[in-house]
């Protein structure tokens, strides 16, 4: 199968030279044939091609077909070499005629454009009186775009052809207007436009706003941000990247974003940062790195705590390039602390749907929660695999003998969980937290949490007098009894029910009976009930009242409590 491959393949160079007749059948045998051989056959057919392509280069219907046949055999993973080189430089070339092409067809009167395959005489004709002599090469251009369009396709999807684009800063921004332009009209160049932004960048200073530290990484076949966030958490967080707090993502994300394919049950990826410009503009993960802009002369992403959740689906937007991520080194603290010194402050960048900052110190506003455990989305599903296993699942692991001891130090949880609370307002890492330490070591139950003492019976009687209205015992030290209690149906039926939960001016405690006489004095009860108020529970007066009815409503029970309880007379 190897020699006939190689005898199609050589009737392939020289028909092309001769442009011979029986070019197209020679190509097809060659295409046909290109599957059954092994890649270093492919790999010696692509490095004759080169110096072939560019010889036929005037003649547009040879060049463009051998054009297609090379980047057919590079798509099944053969390196491009020079071949991949010499299609591109065609496509700008050619591309940039079937531009002109499109702009003479609408200074002519416009209309529809006619399909690539079918253009002809005619149409040459047409735009003639815009470009004169350069009409026929226009019209070739637009003929054999859509078959340079899929052979730039394969060939950007080479991760050394993206490389060698890079280096040439000039000629890849002069090919991606070419391919802009034809995108508008061509679908096939919609996908050339991607991966032209894909060979954009490769390299990226990264600062992490929690812990000030830098990073300067390596990624190829990264598409988006959505892509290189999933692979910058997996490489940064945890004991198993470099130690930033946070969440580690789950390793079927990760898989889908660089090689594997998406898992149903962990197809939804949750995010931990703010991707943000080095120069402060808002970039999200719906941006690509090629939109990371330079800060004296570097392009530079910043790390900033969430503003608001957010969540994608898992994969890569290109499944068949592989998506990679290398840390290359840390940046020392004078460096990083000179970075952070020349980029915006901490909080100055929001997602630009977060709701507003009213005033932190009412709790009109709260950081986003935190996530804990992998896929938490799908972890009533399947758990997937975990970072580390839990010990306690092995009943051997529950007692561990002197071998089996580790002398790795007491877990830190604040580092586990991101460090600090959710509304901590310094962000600037371990650094600057402190622990308060006037706080008791113990929780002390008050007094009035305690089962009431027993009724006591009339010995006249015999009966146990009446106790009132039902009381519920609240741990907070709110007795509920309907009468003095507001009634929550009426407020929601308000229809400025929704101001009344915003209000700050909602009592703490259950409404008082209203008394008939102002300066009547306080019975001997309610002035046990206000001074009962001085043995609430720790933070009691810290925490935001619930709006009326929340604590007994059981509308509010999750679907699986349902059927509900009967209600309570």
């Amino acid at each position: 199968m190897i020699e006939e491959f190689r005898a199609a393949f050589q009737r392939v160079l020289d028909t092309a030279a001769g442009q011979a007749h029986d070019f197209p059948e020679a190509v097809k045998e060659a295409f046909r044939l290109s599957s059954s051989v092994p890649k270093e056959e492919l790999e010696i057919a692509l490095e004759a091609l080169a110096p072939v392509l560019g010889d036929c280069e005037p003649y547009a219907g040879i060049a463009a077909d051998l054009s297609v046949l090379a980047g057919a055999l590079a798509e099944s993973g053969t390196p491009a070499g020079q071949s991949g080189l010499e299609v591109l430089r065609q496509v700008g070339s050619y591309g940039q005629a079937a531009v002109a092409f499109m702009h003479a067809w609408d200074k002519t009167g416009g209309g529809t454009l006619p399909a690539p395959s079918q253009v002809g005489d005619e149409e040459e004709g047409r735009v003639e009186e815009v470009l004169g002599d350069n009409a026929p090469l226009a019209t070739a251009g637009w003929w054999t775009a859509q078959r340079y369009g899929l052979a730039a396709k394969a060939m950007l999807s080479d991760s050394g052809v993206r490389s060698a684009v890079r280096a040439d800063p000039s000629a890849l921004d002069g090919l991606s207007q070419i391919v802009q332009a034809l995108s508008t009209r061509l679908s096939e160049f919609g996908e050339v436009a991607e991966l032209l932004r894909m060979a954009e960048v490769s390299r990226v200073l990264v600062l992490d706003r929690a812990s000030w530290r830098g990073f300067r990484v390596r990624f190829d076949g990264v598409s988006d941000n959505f892509q290189l966030h999933t692979l910058l958490a997996d490489a940064l967080i945890g004991k198993e990247g470099l130690r930033l707090s946070g969440t580690r993502p789950d390793p079927r994300w990760v898989v889908a974003s660089q090689d594997g394919q998406v898992d149903p049950l962990a197809d939804v990826v949750r995010g931990e940062w703010d991707l943000v410009g080095g120069d402060g503009t808002w970039l999200g993960n719906e941006a690509c790195p090629g939109d990371i802009p330079e800060v004296d002369g570097e392009r530079v992403l910043v790390l900033e705590p969430q503003s608001l959740s957010h969540s994608w689906r898992a994969g890569r937007r290109h499944p068949h390039i592989v998506g990679a991520l290398t840390v290359l080194s840390e940046l020392h603290a004078d460096e990083a602390a000179a970075w952070w010194s020349r980029l915006h402050p901490a909080g100055s960048v929001r997602h630009p749907m977060a709701p507003a900052i009213e005033n932190e110190d009412t709790g009109s506003y709260r950081r986003p929660p935190r996530h804990f455990g992998v896929a938490a989305h799908f972890a009533e599903v399947d758990s997937g695999p975990l970072s580390a296993p839990f010990s306690g699942l092995d009943p051997d692991l529950d007692a561990p003998g002197p071998e089996t001891r580790s002398d790795d130090p007491a877990p830190d949880f604040d580092s586990l969980f991101g460090g600090g609370s959710p509304f901590d307002d310094d962000p600037l890492g371990p650094s600057s937290a402190h622990v308060e330490e006037d706080e008791p070591d113990e929780f002390v139950v008050p007094a009035h949490w305690a089962s009431a003492p027993p009724p006591q019976i009339d010995e006249e009687s015999h009966s146990i007098p009446d106790p009132g209205p039902f009381r519920d015992p609240d741990p907070f030290g709110n007795a509920r009894n309907d009468a003095y209690s507001p009634s929550w149906t009426d407020a929601l039926d308000s229809p400025s029910w929704g101001d009344a939960l915003d209000s700050p001016s909602w009592p703490d405690t259950p409404a008082s009976p209203r008394r008939d006489d102002p300066l009547d004095p306080p019975s001997s009860d309610e002035t046990s009930e206000e001074t009962e108020e001085e043995d609430l529970p720790p933070g009691r007066r810290l925490l935001p009242p619930m709006p009326p009815g929340v604590s007994d409503a059981s509308t509010w029970a999750p679907h699986w409590k349902w059927p509900l309880d009967p209600p309570r007379r």
